[in-house]
Order: C-alpha cells, then sequence, then structure tokens
C-alpha cells in the first residue's frame, strides 16, 4: 500500500522529468527553424517485422514535414546497449545524433557523448549517399567513418545503429509523416 501511495504522488512528477528531458533531447538535434509544431507531442511508435521497435518524434513547419527523430539501438556496445535518437531532414541528410543512454566505460567507451566528444557531431550532414550506403563503416572495416581511438567496439555500434535508422527511414518516410500522432501518455518508453 505505501509503495503504490508513493508512486501515485510522485507519477506526475516523473512523468514531468521524463517529458522535460525529452524535450532536451529533442532541441539538441532538431533546429528550431525546421519546426513550428512541437515535435514531442507529434509522435508515434512504429513496430515493424524483423525491426527494432522505434519511437519516431516528427517536426513539421507550415504543416508540411521537415525532419523526423528516430530512436535506434545497438545492442553491440562494448558493455551493452546504446540508445540514440537520430534525427533526420526529411530529404535523408542527419541534422544530429546523440546518445540518449548507454553502460560504455567511463573515460574510454562514454566519449560516443556529444558532451565529451565532438565524435558524435561527425555525422551531422551525411546521408546514405554521403558516403555511399556500402562505406557506412568504421575505415579499419573498409568504410570512411573513423573510429574514435580506444572505442572501437562502441565505433562501431554507434555507425551500425545510425546507418539502420537512415534505412528505415528511407523505407518507411511516407508512413512515417502520414501515421496520426500518438500521446506521450500512450507510449511506453523505449
Amino acid at each position: 500500500v505505501v509503495l503504490g501511495l508513493a508512486w501515485d504522488s510522485t507519477r506526475e512528477r516523473i512523468a514531468d522529468n521524463e517529458a522535460r528531458r525529452v524535450l532536451a533531447e529533442l532541441a539538441a538535434i532538431l533546429p528550431p527553424a525546421l519546426h513550428d509544431n512541437e515535435p514531442h507531442r507529434d509522435m508515434l511508435v512504429l513496430e515493424k517485422p524483423g525491426d527494432e521497435r522505434r519511437q519516431v518524434w516528427r517536426a513539421r513547419l507550415d504543416g508540411k514535414p521537415t525532419a523526423a527523430v528516430l530512436t535506434s539501438l545497438a545492442p553491440d556496445g562494448y558493455s551493452g546497449q546504446i540508445r540514440l535518437l537520430v534525427a533526420i531532414a526529411v530529404d535523408g541528410r542527419i541534422l544530429g545524433v546523440r546518445v540518449a543512454s548507454h553502460s560504455e566505460t567511463p573515460g574510454i567507451g562514454d566519449v560516443i557523448e556529444a558532451g565529451k566528444s565532438p565524435w558524435i557531431g561527425t555525422f551531422s550532414g551525411r546521408s546514405l549517399d554521403n558516403p555511399e550506403e556500402s562505406r557506412w563503416r568504421l575505415r579499419r572495416d573498409g568504410g570512411d567513418i573513423d573510429a574514435i581511438s580506444g572505442a572501437t567496439v562502441s565505433s562501431r555500434a554507434v555507425v551500425a545503429a545510425t546507418r539502420r535508422a537512415m534505412q528505415y527511414f528511407r523505407r518507411h518516410r511516407d508512413e512515417i509523416f502520414a501515421a496520426p500522432s500518438t500521446s506521450a501518455a500512450d507510449i511506453p518508453a523505449v
């Protein structure tokens, strides 16, 4: 009973804190000039057979789609799963990538975070055509993307998860922007 009362009394505060966290993450990778809607309220969850479950926040300007932010999971980080947010313009260019959560080694693998290294910013402006899709790998794996020294496994996981998010966006872009929004309260956390 005590746990139930505690949960009930803190439920709104927890939801408010979660909404603020999402707003901050979206603001970091979604330029305000690209939307006049509230992307944190224009969201949906897509579950496709054979693919991961993805939360998607959509940006619109004058009612027209301009960008989407997709979750992407890298299950193969050095210390476990890495959860990314990948902002993609309607034309397929990356606007930004941020690490939303991870368990990578402090001081080594955690340099995938924007606040610890500029590396994650190197994805901005890229697309599946820049470099070409087959080159979306680390240089040491025959691709065009530099790894973070000492964090090759983490780098490889982030690159692959970012590529998968872009591929998913390319395949489902029309559906992403056509689908109705879902209330944040109806969407379980990813």
